[in-house]
């Protein structure tokens, strides 16, 4: 399992010097959240021109109301600017911003998610496409070559219709709030399932978390809850924290000292995660910094044992 560090936003220049500390500090790879800041593509851009060796991805950009052509002319050029290890990671985002804000339909949402990555995946591979859905249509090519060979991509997949889709028609599935229980029982049997009856390889299972190195696990548990409490209103995320019989994001979060993380890790890793992507947060002592440097050992210690 590589493990990986994730921003949650923060200044452009906070978040591309992030990924170049993520590099530097040894971990494999690192994500970027797209909420409501900066743009998570436009910003891996930049990392990936100050960075040679470090994964980039996408967690997750949302695929309204970007048409999947621009979405592929995006995610080459980031490709293109860290030389092939740029990883796109989208999802459908939650009803309450696409038709709240939006003013889109978020009707039966899997069917557009497939007509999107009808034109989009044979666009990252560089080849020429032509589809017409009711979602979406798109007649052409893009040229970039220098992206470095496909890009790949990762969706956002909880829920039986879009693991299905994760694993006939992407690389895999990018998770939040969704911890080894729920992994094990739900998400990789189905992912995995469906790739295998797709004749794709191996899906990835990018599991990511708030985590946190601390000796007080409640007062930890409640500031999560707190900073994260959102996520537990949100049906796909609150799906995922029922299968785990996690009441709150807090309790989804990983928070201990170094040998229950150690423990939480290998559990995520037994489960069936291929990757994990620690989102550290502060317990009040100032643990963020701690949380990071605990992740990075574990990754250096990973990587050279793979040497």
């Amino acid at each position: 399992m590589q493990l990986g560090v994730m921003s949650l936003g923060g200044s452009l220049d906070e978040i591309v010097q992030g990924a170049v500390d993520a590099e530097a500090a040894g971990f494999a790879t690192c994500s970027i959240a797209n909420i409501f800041g900066h743009d998570a593509i436009g910003a891996l851009t930049l990392a990936g021109a100050r960075t040679s060796r470090i994964e980039l991805l996408s967690a997750v950009v949302p695929i309204y109301p970007r048409h999947p052509a621009a979405m592929a002319q995006q995610a080459l050029t980031a490709a293109a600017a860290s030389r092939g290890r740029f990883t796109l990671g989208i999802g459908l985002s939650h009803q309450i911003v696409i038709e709240g804000m939006f003013g889109l339909s978020f009707d039966r949402p899997a069917r557009p998610m497939r007509e999107y990555l009808s034109v989009l995946t044979p666009l990252l591979r560089g080849e020429p496409v032509r589809f017409e859905g009711d979602a979406y249509t798109f007649r052409g090519a893009l040229r970039v070559p220098d992206a470095g060979g496909p890009v790949p991509c990762v969706i956002a997949a909880m829920g039986p219709a879009m693991l299905r889709l994760a694993g006939e028609m992407t690389d895999g599935t990018v998770l939040w709030m969704t911890g080894a229980s729920a992994i094990r029982d739900h998400v990789a049997p189905r992912v995995r399932l469906a790739a295998a009856r797709a004749g794709r390889p191996e899906p990835r299972v990018i599991c990511s978390l708030p985590v946190a190195l601390t000796s007080d696990t409640r007062t930890a548990r409640e500031r999560a809850n707190a900073q994260f409490e959102t996520y537990g209103r949100l049906p796909s995320y609150r799906a995922m924290l029922d299968r785990q019989g996690a009441p709150t994001p807090g309790d989804a979060a990983l928070v201990g000292d170094e040998r229950a993380l150690d423990a939480a890790l290998r559990e995520l890793e037994e489960a069936g995660a291929t990757a994990f992507h620690g989102a550290p947060f502060d317990d009040g002592t100032g643990s963020e910094e701690r949380t990071r440097e605990f992740l990075a050992s574990r990754a250096r210690e990973r990587a050279a044992a793979r040497a």
